[in-house]
């Protein structure tokens, strides 16, 4: 059996068809891969294998890996993979067509400025942090968000924990 494609760990059992192809194709996972492929965002530290695999020749493989870090690209380490990759138009254009339509509103802090993966906010009032026992205080930097399915959160990291925090409660530094 030959190794999984994406992971290159375990060996690839699972066929899975490639949607929006203009030929029928189709490429063969592990279990873990295909299991995680179906949310990749509460696996996204498993993904991060993604950026070996992302340069295969195999079209499958590079399509498969784009729609993958489409979906994580909330993560940093994501949006610069896929900054980095190459893949021609009409292979672009297919693994586009198979990306999930994401949230199209655009998250906005506490002034309407649109926030981006990888900005930098301000807290502009102090947060009790639920269930993390501290006070996030106004002023705090957080660095380096990540961008939520809900446009009204963001992701970052107050503290040395992770944790979510309002959009409405920051503003862009």
């Amino acid at each position: 059996m030959s190794p999984c494609p994406l992971c290159d760990a375990a060996p690839a059992t699972i066929a899975h068809t490639l949607s929006e192809a203009p030929s029928p194709m189709e490429i063969i996972l592990c279990e873990t891969c295909d299991a995680h492929r179906v949310m990749p965002i509460e696996h996204s530290d498993y993904w991060q294998c993604l950026t070996t695999s992302m340069w295969s020749e195999d079209l499958a493989v590079q399509v498969t890996a784009y729609r993958l870090l489409r979906q994580l690209s909330g993560e940093t380490w994501a949006q610069d993979a896929l900054d980095m990759l190459y893949i021609e138009e009409d292979v672009k254009i297919w693994a586009e067509a198979g990306v999930p339509v994401m949230n199209t509103t655009p998250t906005r802090d506490s002034n309407g400025t649109i926030l981006q993966a990888g900005d930098n906010v301000t807290l502009i009032k102090d947060l009790p942090v639920k269930g993390a026992g501290f006070t996030a205080k106004r002023g705090t930097a957080v660095r380096g968000i990540s961008l939520t399915d809900n446009p009204e959160h963001i992701e970052g990291r107050v503290n040395g924990q992770r944790i979510v925090l309002v959009a409405a409660f920051l503003k862009k530094s």
